[in-house]
């Protein structure tokens, strides 16, 4: 089982905002793959720090547009 992440992000979002931008167009921008893309999007996989600044830099917007960081409550 992969843990989530504490990250979050909007690229689905931003990524139709950016002209119906697809994953594998994003991907090939960003010099990731689609399926790193799809595992980002989905929260399972956390990126780099070049690689969500790569991101933000092709979607036009901050990085703080992009992603956020929660930290999980510890389970009691």
């Amino acid at each position: 089982m992969v843990k989530p992440t504490s990250i979050t992000n909007n690229i689905r979002t931003l990524r139709f905002m950016a002209g119906e931008m697809t994953q594998a167009e994003l991907a090939e921008k960003v010099g990731l793959t689609r399926q790193t893309i799809i595992a980002i999007e989905q929260g399972r996989y956390s990126p780099s720090l070049e690689a969500a600044f790569k991101i933000a830099q092709t979607l036009g917007v901050g990085l703080e547009e992009v992603f956020q960081y929660s930290p999980q409550a510890p389970k009691q």
